[in-house]
């Protein structure tokens, strides 16, 4: 089944500053911050009082919060633009960065669809061709809707007939989509539209498709009220939105998120009900039935998510029974757990995930957080491992039962993303597109450590560096971590990091827990009471880096966005001492209000709820960064980045713990706040816009570290 779950898986001027010429004494540019005015807002938790001092902040819509924003970005801008090599950093980081970028195609009968970028396109074109030997086409470029290029199109769903395809439409990186749909022979976009939707593909049946949708949220609340009755609707193609068939909708629980897909043979819909980003509800409906929603797995204390039918037979992924997971065979008629059929059984390594196509399966395991893939039968059987280029991470395997051609990418580290075309009947692969770079990736090296975290539990960690660097603690460092929400961190290429690497520089990423890089056991030993142990693993792994001679504390820098701005955000806090530069991007940053703003209340079942009781509350409070910050302390040198689109994780979160820590800090380093317009979380960000965030990113990093920048000798 070709199903999708969204997880719902976060005046001001320079003064004094010195000249660009002044750096190499390890000086830094003095910066005058502005009162940020401030509210006597105090909130009662259990008897506990919290002062919010910048509860304005949240209102991101009001004038003077515009007028904050304005000033914050005068004085970062002002800021970044005394770097001298800044300008340096960006034509090389432009030229590195172009280079065609294709996908994966995918097929819609004698079609094959793929999305191409020519180098510096801002947004990646939808092409078409027929058959694999066609002539590509456009069929959709986002560049010409929009000057600035920060409309974002994607295709959500082929019609059975192969006839019509729905895709997306996100403006300004924002979460809500506008449905749209187009005739693929003609490329004629017909009238149909669908508003507000969020978190939802379209999933066709008959002469329509199922969709998920909000209901119109109060003019001015767009980016930042609380979204409920996320509902389940059928839209008839050719019909005003407003005569769609609401399919489901939970009146009882408006916090619940709902979503699923038709199966391959147009028999069932399958439903997930999601309270959050954690377990879920498994339901299905027979369409040909016409029947009510029945449920096969209940609660939310687990996944189990539909792969492929055979008839009145699902094949589920779940981790019931299996942290690490496994494939069962599920007989509708005797859906009891005693008469599940075993396809695949669990095992040491984490199954990942299982795709179907050409009439077989393949399971992708994670082993030591790189990818291994097997090929098999329906029932588990002929299993063979795909033979990969290497370690990193593959993905693909994906079609329907009659295609025997389907296509998978790998990447590594130091291995460009590369598209392979892969034979099902003979099992065969073939490199159907490599990208051609700028640089030489055999100059570098990639490997995996493992360390000891706190508690003395084991941590692998990746890094990469120049084949002749010096270990010699002397070494610019990027920490990057996520831990959280299940999440995977697996090896993958990024032309940004060689600006680092160029530069005599060191990327470690850990696999810390609260990922899923070791199966679900492993996302609950960093999650609710036990989150800590995420920050204790991601300060074990700075300790390390350190002990071991790649950096120092001086020359140190840690990022994360989202939850991994979040991560940054506290141990900063923790342990102010131990970095040189922090870069919270786009971070959960006020633990006690997460869950008041757009789709936070999602995140309740991995953080908690300040609301919900005394020991949750304690426990957000905490290690929430906003409420860490503490006065006369040195904080490390801090680029605090979000955009003004955000409605995943507001930027409230940042506008706020940027002000408090711009208010609490002592010493020079710098605290500023890059806030970037017309931009959301992070999807659908223009390639403009991406050049230039990084490049101030490597600015500010090489520039608080006192390290020097080749690019400046040439």
């Amino acid at each position: 089944m070709r199903t999708f779950y969204a997880l719902l898986a976060f005046g001001l001027f320079l003064a004094g500053c010195q000249s660009a010429a002044d750096h190499s004494d390890n000086s830094h540019m003095k910066l005058q911050y502005p009162a940020t005015a401030t509210v006597d807002q105090v909130d009662d938790y259990f008897g506990t009082q919290i002062a919010d001092p910048y509860r304005w902040l949240e209102v991101d819509t009001a004038q003077d919060v515009e007028a904050w924003v304005k000033e914050q970005n005068e004085v970062t801008f002002g800021y970044l633009e005394q770097i001298p090599y800044r300008e340096a950093i960006r034509e090389r980081y432009e030229e590195l960065f172009n280079y065609p970028k294709l996908s994966s195609p995918f097929q819609a009968g004698d079609h094959y669809f793929f999305y191409k970028n020519d180098g510096l396109q801002n947004q990646s074109v939808i092409y078409v061709q027929e058959g694999l030997d066609g002539e590509p086409e456009v069929f959709i470029d986002p560049n010409a809707l929009s000057k600035e290029g920060t409309v974002a199109i994607n295709l959500i769903g082929i019609s059975d007939d192969n006839r019509y395809v729905a895709y997306s439409r996100q403006d300004a990186g924002s979460d809500w989509q506008e449905i749209h749909v187009m005739e693929i022979a003609t490329k004629q976009k017909l009238p149909d539209v669908l508003k507000w939707v969020k978190f939802s593909g379209a999933s066709w049946w008959k002469d329509g498709f199922f969709y998920s949708r909000y209901p119109e949220p109060a003019k001015g609340s767009e980016y930042s009220g609380d979204n409920k009755y996320h509902s389940i609707y059928y839209h008839q193609l050719g019909t005003p939105q407003e005569q769609d068939k609401l399919i489901y909708r939970d009146n009882d629980n408006p916090n619940i998120y709902h979503f699923g897909g038709v199966t391959e043979d147009g028999r069932y819909f399958v439903m997930y009900k999601q309270p959050g980003t954690d377990g879920f509800a498994t339901l299905y409906k027979d369409l040909e039935q016409n029947g009510d929603f029945v449920e096969l797995f209940a609660g939310y204390s687990n996944k189990s998510a539909v792969v492929h039918n055979i008839g009145d037979h699902f094949l589920v992924r779940t981790d019931i029974g299996a942290p690490n997971y496994r494939l069962v065979e599920v007989d509708l008629k005797n859906p009891q757990k005693e008469n599940w059929k075993e396809i695949i059984p669990e095992n040491k390594n984490l199954l990942q995930g299982v795709s179907t196509g050409g009439g077989k399966m393949f399971a992708s395991y994670l082993e030591n957080a790189t990818t291994r893939i097997y090929q098999m039968d329906y029932d588990g059987n002929n299993m063979k491992a795909i033979q990969l280029p290497g370690l990193g991470s593959a993905g693909g395997f994906g079609g329907k039962e009659e295609e025997t051609v389907l296509f998978y990418s790998f990447s590594s580290f130091t291995y460009p993303n590369t598209i392979f075309k892969f034979d099902v009947e003979t099992g065969e692969s073939e490199q159907f597109y490599k990208a051609e770079l700028k640089f030489d990736p055999q100059d570098f090296v990639e490997k995996q450590v493992f360390y000891k975290s706190k508690d003395g539990t084991e941590i692998s960690m990746f890094i990469v560096y120049k084949k002749d660097l010096e270990l010699n603690g002397q070494n610019p460092t990027y920490l990057y971590g996520y831990g959280g929400f299940n999440v995977n961190l697996t090896p993958f290429f990024s032309t940004s990091r060689i600006v680092l690497l160029e530069n005599g520089g060191v990327f470690a990423m850990p696999n810390l827990r609260g990922g899923g890089e070791y199966g679900e056991e492993w996302h609950k030993a960093g999650m609710l009471l036990k989150k800590q142990n995420v920050f204790d693993d991601f300060i074990a792994a700075a300790e390390y880096l350190i002990d071991n001679k790649y950096t120092s504390s001086e020359k140190l820098a840690i990022a994360g966005g989202s939850n991994g701005g979040l991560l940054v955000g506290a141990c900063m806090t923790q342990r102010p001492d131990l970095f040189a530069v922090a870069l919270p991007a786009v971070g959960v940053m006020d633990m006690l209000r997460y869950h008041r703003f757009t789709v936070g209340k999602g995140w309740i079942p991995e953080y908690g709820c300040a609301d919900s009781s005394d020991v949750d509350f304690r426990n957000l409070l905490a290690y929430s960064p906003l409420h860490n910050l503490k006065e006369g302390v040195e904080y490390p040198a801090t680029m605090v980045t979000t955009a003004d689109h955000d409605d995943r994780v507001v930027p409230a979160h940042s506008f706020k713990f940027a002000a408090q820590l711009q208010r609490s800090h002592a010493g020079d380093n710098p605290v500023i706040i890059r806030i970037e317009t017309d931009a959301g979380h992070g999807a659908g960000k223009p390639t403009a816009k991406i050049i230039e965030e990084q490049a101030d990113m490597w600015s500010f990093v090489f520039y608080n570290t006192d390290s020097p920048v080749r690019y400046m000798e040439q």
